[in-house]
């Protein structure tokens, strides 16, 4: 499962991590490109390198005209889904502002549909919040663990006056993960930041055992001497152990009353929007009317999102959820050639030294296809050269 470590050794803000997603591989002109399809004018952005005490860094200059009027979250929402993001980038730019706005809604004790939103609710804000959401897109992350967070310490000038570090509505997204001052003074994760890294997140932990495959740094403005304020990010394929047991969620619902040609619409949307699996179970319901349960499996922190669309998608009035945990097998993929062309296989390995080698079904169909072979003569051809290449190694 492809992760993105976030090390928030000097904090974080929204263009610390569009540099930081740069740096680590995203195209800056795929980026950009994706970001006009919101139809919100008067920006520009700059992806310059930059030192940060020494290390080499992107910083993500975003410039934008004045702002008179200040955006509710509708209006946010609005612009998001009218835009040609896909399904994937729209949901999760959704989720991080009404994040936003639920906590402002808290510190203010204001309704959601009231708050409005003031430097958050800036354009730079939603270039900051929809550019990540599609450079996680575009970096095909699946998985998303934070360090704890370097909050700072002092004072800062907030749109209400002075506030101590961290400023309220950072205190409220931060509510129940790590986070510490550090030495130096100053606030080091904004409300955007906070959003992002909180919203993408279900762990807040030291590095954990991955194989690095990419890292980049994205720069803060301040250039501190001695101290790189910068946002290092990691991504790569973590290394599971084979008898560690993850906390996932499981959504279900039971449906009579819907068309057949639905369900499989319903599907496609499920995995789209990152769940784990979906399957649907034939059963007996209520008045012996025959039916379907629907099992979406998912993060905890992805429940709403699934709930949605489940409301969304599905006649359905009521679903229920509960915790379940998963034991995967360590795995990782390896690329074979074979007489077909390449072919990916993963391989999950146990503690009893048992190998499970399975070719990718996709990959195998396709050149199957081209080749004018049975998809079983293409499985057997990328096992065997995954065996020989093993054996030789």
């Amino acid at each position: 499962m492809k992760t993105l470590y976030f090390d928030c050794f000097a904090g974080a803000s929204g263009d610390m991590i569009l540099g930081a997603l740069v740096a680590a591989g995203v195209e800056p002109h795929a980026l950009i490109e994706q970001l006009r399809s919101l139809n919100v004018p008067g920006w520009k952005i700059d992806f310059d390198i930059v030192d940060r005490s020494g290390i080499s860094s992107t910083y993500a200059q975003v410039r934008t005209a004045h702002e008179h009027a200040h955006r509710h979250l509708g209006d946010i929402l609005k612009i998001i889904y009218s835009s040609d993001l896909n399904e994937r980038v729209k949901d999760r730019a959704a989720r991080i502002f009404s994040r936003l706005a639920e906590a402002e809604s808290r510190v203010h004790n204001q309704p959601v549909e009231k708050i409005h939103f003031h430097e958050v609710g800036a354009i730079d804000a939603i270039i900051d919040v929809c550019g990540a959401a599609i450079g996680f897109d575009l970096l095909g992350i699946e998985q998303f663990i934070s360090s704890p967070l370097r909050v700072g310490c002092g004072m800062a000038q907030m749109a209400h006056g002075r506030f101590p570090i961290p400023p309220p509505a950072v205190a409220e997204l931060l509510k129940g993960k790590p986070v510490y001052a550090g030495d130096i003074e100053g606030e080091f994760v904004t409300p955007t930041g906070a959003a992002i890294i909180t919203t993408v997140c279900d762990r807040f932990e030291n590095i954990p055992s991955m194989k690095i495959e990419a890292s980049g740094y994205g720069a803060g403005t301040r250039d501190t001497h001695g101290f790189p304020n910068a946002l290092r990010v990691f991504i790569g394929e973590l290394h599971a152990s084979a008898d560690s047991d993850e906390a996932l969620l499981m959504i279900e619902t039971n449906i009579d009353d819907m068309s057949p040609q639905l369900f499989g619409h319903l599907m496609e949307r499920a995995f789209e929007l990152g769940a784990l699996d979906c399957y649907l179970t034939n059963t007996q319901m209520k008045k012996n009317r025959p039916g379907i349960l629907v099992s979406i499996l998912c993060r905890p922190n992805e429940r709403e999102k699934f709930l949605h669309l489940l409301f969304a998608e599905t006649t359905t009035i009521g679903a229920r959820s509960y915790e379940v945990q998963r034991r995967a097998l360590a795995r990782e993929t390896i690329r074979v050639e074979t007489q077909f062309g390449p072919i990916d296989v993963k391989v999950a390995q146990g503690n009893n030294g048992s190998v499970n080698v399975m070719p990718e079904f996709e990959q195998c169909r396709a050149a199957a296809a081209t080749a004018k072979v049975p998809l079983v003569k293409v499985q057997e051809a990328a096992r065997q050269a995954y065996l020989n290449q093993h054996c030789e190694s």
